[in-house]
């Protein structure tokens, strides 16, 4: 049964108006807080505009050795299952609160017991990491010449909208840089960029989509409206439709795109085919010779006022009272969130699943991601580095390679995969301390060995959304989990040979004109001493003869 998220913030009694716990949701696998537990083993970029730098059948095996994969984590770590009836109001209710403090006890035993059992690490894999983590940084020229040419389209595509007479709902768009490249984790180079360009909304109200635990949604006006959105309501005149925001901004960014001229010198800007469960439109710069340079994602997003709660399924979430604090979770779900039009993945869907958003955190993430030390002052000065981001960019390599090497079978892996295990692992290794740079390959392998533990257990919680267990088939198939599990034990066994640098080539042949290689010493030597003796031997025969 769907449930309505209430709008309004209420303060709730102690005691009064508490959900009561209901039987699981069938088809779904109740995971323990035990399944929690991580393994015990343990710059500055150029601005882009003001911003600081910032499968589907289900498969009946369960792979040997590993827990079978629930379809959601719905079980609090008190061992009562969330209520999936929402509260009438927004606030946590008592059963959600001991259950919250029941896990920051949870972590902070683990990050205890990590503290005192740091795991040694052999030189030549500490060297390989560390040598790595220098690598994977992004070269500064790259950075200014890509930001450049990004932040050129970005101003030229804001001008056009506002100036469209066909579409005025998207003039008052605000864009919202998200991503790896604002987070400062971008690796390799500079190639990958996002924007969200949040659409003007009235007060809205949503409804969980039942079966998705708190990650999709039907949004909807409160009350009929004669504003711009309406031409985007479906028939009901309240219920805002995602696919056709995201075809208008589609087609509005084709003709924009079919008359802007990048700068010269700096390719042309190219319009990306349509991905069914895409929420973005997608742009690629081409060189010349057809060969890809940058890739731009532009998402419409639907802004929720900060005046309006979270969602009754993140009421657990973002547990990060024993790394940032309860001040500063406090102010971060004080913040608004968004929606974007993202619909579910899978055939036979629903038609509100058709019309379904995603709901987006990806601020929050940046802004965790940027100020992320337990002390306020981490990684402003020299001596206050630390080595959170070198793990979470070398982990990212690392899956990088992992796809590369096993494409078919890791197509469901991805960068937030290993994003998720970094947020988790930070919450239970708070203290700044834990971080030092002389940690680096310390933390990796920890880091590495929360990620295993995630694909054995079968169970890696959304960072928000706790309810949402992202290593649930079928958007995660148990294959695809099996292959993750071993390709990383692999790994760690064979010491990171992903991480090691490519081999040197091997020379090249000489060519056949070419002169022969000098002689070795030692066949210098023979042959200097042949030639003596037949000298000796001719000189002996000449005075022979004389005589």
């Amino acid at each position: 049964m769907d449930r309505t998220t209430p709008q309004k913030r209420s303060v709730t009694r102690k005691g009064k108006n508490a959900p009561k716990a209901s039987s699981p949701t069938p088809g779904t696998t109740p995971v323990s807080s035990r399944h929690l537990a991580l393994k015990t083993s343990s710059t500055s970029s150029p601005e882009l505009g003001k911003e600081v730098e910032e499968g589907m059948k289900q498969e009946e095996e369960t792979p040997t050795g590993c827990s079978p994969p629930g379809a959601s984590f719905g079980e609090e770590a008190s061992g009562t299952e969330a209520p999936t009836e929402s509260s009438p109001t927004p606030t946590s209710s008592p059963t959600t609160a001991v259950a919250r403090r029941q896990r920051q006890a949870q972590a902070a035993c683990r990050s205890s017991s990590m503290e005192e059992n740091i795991p040694e690490v052999p030189p030549t894999l500490s060297r390989r990491i560390k040598q790595r983590a220098q690598a994977v940084s992004l070269c500064r020229a790259n950075q200014q010449r890509a930001a450049e040419l990004v932040n050129h389209l970005r101003d030229k595509l804001l001008d056009f909208l506002k100036g469209n007479t066909e579409q005025p709902y998207f003039r008052s768009v605000i864009v919202l840089n998200s991503g790896s490249y604002y987070e400062m984790v971008k690796i390799n180079d500079p190639n990958e960029f996002d924007m969200m360009l949040l659409l003007p909304t009235p007060r809205l109200m949503w409804t969980e989509l039942e079966g998705y635990h708190g990650l999709f949604y039907k949004v909807s006006l409160i009350r009929r409206t004669r504003s711009e959105i309406q031409a985007f309501l479906l028939d009901d005149e309240l219920t805002i439709s995602a696919p056709r925001i995201l075809n208008e901004m589609r087609r509005l960014v084709k003709k924009f795109i079919s008359t802007y001229r990048a700068p010269e010198g700096a390719g042309h800007w190219t319009l990306s085919r349509k991905r069914p469960t895409s929420p973005a439109v997608t742009l690629v710069l081409m060189e010349e010779e057809q060969v890809e340079l940058l890739s731009l994602d532009i998402v419409p997003a639907l802004k929720v006022s900060d005046k309006q709660a979270w969602p009754q399924a993140t009421q657990s979430g973002l547990e990060v009272e024993h790394w940032l604090g309860k001040k500063a979770r406090r102010e971060l779900i004080k913040q608004p969130f968004y929606f974007v039009p993202k619909r579910p993945s899978g055939r036979n869907l629903s038609d509100a699943a058709k019309e379904s958003w995603r709901i987006s955190f990806s601020h929050i993430e940046k802004e965790i991601i940027k100020n992320h030390g337990h002390s306020r002052t981490c990684c402003e000065g020299p001596t206050k580095k630390c080595c959170r981001k070198q793990c979470l960019k070398l982990l990212k390599f690392l899956i990088e390679r992992l796809k590369t090497q096993y494409p078919l079978e890791l197509e469901p892996l991805c960068s937030y995969h290993g994003k998720t295990a970094f947020l988790h692992t930070l919450s239970a290794l708070g203290q700044d301390s834990h971080w030092a740079p002389v940690h680096l390959p310390v933390r990796f392998m920890s880091l590495l060995s929360a990620l295993e533990d995630h694909a054995c257990s079968g169970v890696l919680p959304h960072f928000f959304i706790p309810g949402y267990n992202l290593f649930a088939p079928p958007v995660f198939p148990r294959r695809a989990l099996s292959c993750l599990r071993e390709a990383l034990g692999e790994q760690k066994r064979l010491g990171l040979p992903l991480l090691q640098p490519p081999s040197p080539a091997p020379p090249l042949t000489l060519h056949p004109d070419s002169p022969p290689s000098p002689l070795p010493d030692t066949q210098k030597t023979v042959s200097k001493g042949t030639i003596m003796a037949s000298v000796a031997v001719l000189f002996f025969f000449a005075i022979f003869f004389v005589l």
